[in-house]
């Protein structure tokens, strides 16, 4: 590995923990700020951009970009009381763009946010017991966990480690509350790290990459957990915890046309007891902070250590720094996805519902449907516990029999459609934000979710295979925030318009698919996918997804047949 290290790694070390120029930055007339300051601005939560749609008409008229920040809250395991929802909805009008977006982590996060307003935002955030630190930048991110808010022991383990790794992970800077909250502190914060003198796991230079956690399980793997760089995934008997199988190495990021960077699903390395949780994953965190590569921040993550030094190398490094003993991972015989969009019993004798929030945006008039209104009615009304999905959806929970009616009656009115409404396909088909508020975005996204799923609605109802779960996940780039490596169809922005798209991952988020057509038009999406439909349909095996099918028959298979299915006048499918 080369010595020399990326300008992010000085950037780092020479900011004082995180301080910078931040707060003289934040207090000029200058509409954005430095690239310092914007590389230091990810720990605290925020990214700064520009509105791609009026960049080029601003420019030919001589005018500066229309910059604007992202502004991503740290909420572990996506919980939240109502009056803490009912206040971010309200600084939505004040502070952004008057909608919350749902991510693909379980936070929400607020978009077109002028320079003047992220101190004040800031500090109303952490006014109601939230906060921003860490949700982007070099640490641990997002804590996330499995939504259901089912009261049995088996939740409650998963929703007590995630807390703790919040908390025992958040940076211990004082940076934070000096410059967004002039040095108030929320004391009743839940993840408000311990005191302390620097950073004692992270070090003045934090992580060489961002650093996901998940805590899961295999009987519901609805967070996709193999995707994390560090995977807990509990072992019970029955309601008794046995330990956990710790896998490490997931990420999707990469960037097309470089074979150095690739996705990458993490690899059983271990089994341990629940009392070594926390110690296995500083042991992780360690492995990650001292060998990922500070020179390339292409090549940094810690899958990249895992690939090319090997499970041996890792291991024989983990025992070094986690002084107990490393078992060997136990079998894992079967994984399943469980559907938390709907009604179902929480376990107490109440229920929770999962309403479905189309690629996470909560805003009016969206596709007809006022999804702001109606949460903000029957949030107000029922004062209920909430939890944010992994695909980017809202539970309501704490909620009684007799108030099952009336509240999917309210939903209605507005327009919301409940699980009862949906067909598969929406149900089970995710967009990242893409543009015009990503600066990585090479395509749309979310802005096309809508006519895409119209158009693969009707190619499966014209085939006749309208009631198969088939996953789809659209980026506007290929660094995966949607997980569109994973699952049955994945579809990758490559150029503005066109998609790259891949095949033959599994349901279960377990397998990574292939991609099998570069630089298809959007308009044509439709026309690549169908021969496949048709083959899958013509040939699959009783009760077989179509990612598996895929897999089984060979994705050279699938696509050789889509070829000749297709007209010589697609150059894309050559």
């Amino acid at each position: 590995m080369s010595e020399k290290l990326s300008g992010n790694e000085a950037i780092k070390k020479k900011s004082h923990l995180l301080r910078g120029n931040i707060a003289e930055e934040l207090a000029d007339s200058n509409a954005f700020v430095s690239d310092e300051s914007y590389e230091l601005l990810k720990f605290h939560g925020s990214y700064q951009g520009y509105d791609r749609d009026t960049a080029t008409a601003r420019k030919k008229q001589g005018l500066d970009k229309s910059w604007e920040f992202m502004l991503r809250l740290k909420m572990p395991g996506g919980r939240l009381t109502a009056q803490q929802y009912l206040a971010l909805d309200g600084f939505c009008d004040t502070h952004a763009n008057g909608t919350l977006r749902i991510t693909t982590r379980q936070t929400f996060q607020f978009h077109c946010i002028v320079k003047a307003h992220l101190k004040p935002f800031i500090a109303d955030i952490n006014r109601v017991l939230l906060s921003t630190l860490g949700g982007c930048g070099d640490v641990v991110r997002n804590v996330i966990t499995c939504p259901a808010p089912i009261r049995d022991n088996i939740h409650a383990v998963l929703e007590d480690a995630c807390f703790t790794f919040a908390r025992e992970f958040a940076p211990k800077t004082e940076a934070y509350w000096d410059i967004w909250l002039d040095g108030e502190k929320m004391e009743n914060y839940p993840f408000l790290p311990s005191p302390s003198s620097g950073e004692p796991l992270y070090g003045d230079a934090y992580m060489p990459r961002k650093f996901k956690i998940a805590i899961g399980q295999p009987e519901d793997n609805c967070m996709d957990v193999l995707c994390n760089d560090l995977a807990f995934l509990a072992l019970f008997n029955g309601q008794e915890l046995q330990g956990y199988n710790v896998a490490i190495g997931g990420g999707l990021g990469m960037n097309h046309n470089n074979p150095k960077t690739y996705p990458y699903l993490a690899k059983p390395i271990a089994f341990i007891k629940p009392a070594d949780m926390l110690k296995a994953g500083e042991a992780v965190v360690k492995l990650q902070r001292d060998h990922g590569d500070r020179s390339d921040r292409k090549h940094a993550r810690l899958k990249y250590v895992v690939a090319e030094k090997g499970l041996g190398w890792c291991k024989t490094v983990l025992k070094g720094h986690f002084g107990a003993t490393l078992y060997e991972p136990l079998p894992v015989n079967a994984w399943a996805i469980v559907d938390h969009v709907g009604w179902h019993e929480q376990g107490d004798g109440k229920w929770f519902l999962g309403v479905p929030i189309p690629s996470g945006r909560i805003g009016d008039s969206i596709h007809g449907v006022n999804y702001r209104s109606a949460l903000r009615e029957v949030i107000s009304q029922y004062k209920m516990p909430l939890v944010l999905t992994l695909d980017q959806n809202i539970i309501l929970s704490d909620i009684e029999e007799g108030e099952r009616t009336p509240i999917a009656a309210l939903l209605r009115r507005h327009g919301v459609r409940l699980r009862e409404d949906m067909t598969d396909l929406a149900r089970n088909f995710i967009a990242c934000v893409a543009l015009p508020t990503c600066g990585k975005a090479l395509a749309e996204a979310e802005r096309v979710q809508h006519p895409l799923e119209n158009t693969l609605q009707q190619l499966l109802d014209k085939h006749g295979i309208s009631n198969e779960k088939i996953s789809v996940r659209i980026a506007g780039c290929p660094n995966g925030c949607p997980r569109p490596y994973v699952g049955d169809i994945g579809i990758v922005g490559r150029t503005p318009e066109h998609y790259a798209i891949y095949i033959g991952g599994d349901f279960e988020g377990t397998r990574l698919n292939e991609k099998v057509f570069d630089k298809v038009p959007f308009e044509n999406i439709g026309t690549a996918l169908e021969p496949m439909l048709v083959f899958y349909k013509a040939n699959r095996q009783a009760e077989e997804g179509f990612g598996n099918f895929c897999y089984r028959y060979g994705i050279e298979a699938i696509k050789k047949n889509a070829v000749e299915a297709l007209s010589a006048n697609h150059k894309w499918a050559a």
